[in-house]
């Protein structure tokens, strides 16, 4: 059987590798696209949401990750590949459609790459790299840059396996030639279409919105600061030229939730310096919070430099669960925070 490239690659452009198999040519490629305003609620099997929950802190496909959260994707992945999904999985329709790539070992590349490809068995796709051009987030339109695949012979040639697909048609685990590992997903939930724009910086607000209205209920209990250490990974609010200013508003670093009501912010600077700012919090509604930030210094290794800052805002809680936090504080700036523990 045949298979036909649409419009990206196998998985090696960062966006969305589609297929197309000649037997699904008479039905409408529509109907395997993801479009934005889609609301439906994804279902995974145990094992497949242990994978989505280990990749869900993760940025920038993996550019931005700490070794044990790969350690944890690793073990998820071969749990999985272990299990087994769906057989044969190039022969499946349940291929066919466009695939949102979410994780990748190999996420440094930033140029989309187009590549031929066929068939060669139930698990290996075969590819020969054709096309190249460069993406820039300035422009509307890719540039061609000229590779000369052609002299490059088997150097242009690869094969990727799907060593897993789900039952549901929602789930693939690809391995390169390589040995470049591909997490891809033909639906995404809400929480990881709010991960994917902050991490393009494209249509952050209307994916917030999104999200918290999914998630909106009633008659649920008031939500809480949840202890642990969250990392800032986008505000509604450019920054300032001030780094320290930045720092004391939350607007860099992570932010620590200790017991006792105590709040800190902590920001790496260089050389092994960092900025402390530790303060208090009180429940002041059943979404909101008084916070009270009174204590700075300038850290570095047993000593620290105190800096004369204070800063008091409330904060609403618009949504918390145990990967991912959305905040309204400071200047009313929007939030959103990832637990990294």
């Amino acid at each position: 059987m045949g298979l036909k490239v649409v419009s990206t690659n196998v998985g090696f452009q960062f966006s969305s590798p589609c297929f197309t198999s000649p037997k699904l040519s008479n039905l409408r490629k529509e109907s395997f696209m993801l479009r934005s305003t889609q609301v439906e609620q994804i279902s995974f099997t145990e094992s497949e949401n242990s994978l989505i929950e280990a990749l869900l802190g993760i940025q920038g496909r993996g550019r931005s990750s700490s070794p044990q959260q790969l350690n944890a994707v690793e073990r998820a992945v071969q749990v999985l590949e272990r299990l087994g999904g769906v057989p044969n999985p190039t022969d499946s329709n349940l291929i066919e459609g466009r695939w949102q790539l979410i994780f990748t070992t190999r996420p440094g590349t930033a140029s989309p790459i187009q590549a031929a490809a066929s068939i060669e068995d139930g698990k290996r796709i075969l590819f020969r790299f054709d096309r190249a051009a460069f993406s820039f987030k300035f422009l509307p339109f890719k540039v061609p840059y000229p590779v000369p695949f052609k002299l490059l012979g088997d150097e242009a040639k690869g094969w990727l396996d799907t060593t897993y697909l789900s039952h549901s048609g929602n789930l693939r685990i690809s391995r390169g030639n390589k040995g470049t590992t591909f997490v891809l997903q033909k639906q995404t939930e809400p929480r990881q279409r709010l991960l994917t724009a902050v991490s393009s910086g494209k249509g952050v607000r209307e994916a917030i919105d999104e999200f918290i209205s999914l998630n909106r209920t009633t008659g649920e209990e008031d939500p809480e600061l949840e202890e642990g250490e969250w990392q800032m990974i986008w505000n509604s609010q450019t920054t300032t030229d001030s780094w320290i200013e930045n720092a004391a508003n939350g607007l860099m670093g992570k932010q620590i939730i200790g017991k006792d009501g105590r709040i800190k912010y902590l920001v790496d600077i260089l050389l092994g310096l960092k900025f402390s700012m530790t303060g208090s919090f009180v429940k002041s509604g059943s979404k909101t919070f008084d916070i009270t930030m009174d204590d700075a210094a300038i850290i570095g290794g047993p000593f620290g430099y105190p800096v004369e800052l204070k800063n008091k805002f409330s904060l609403e809680l618009l949504y918390s669960d145990e990967k991912i936090r959305i905040t309204r504080g400071y200047n009313k700036i929007l939030f959103v925070h990832t637990r990294t523990r």
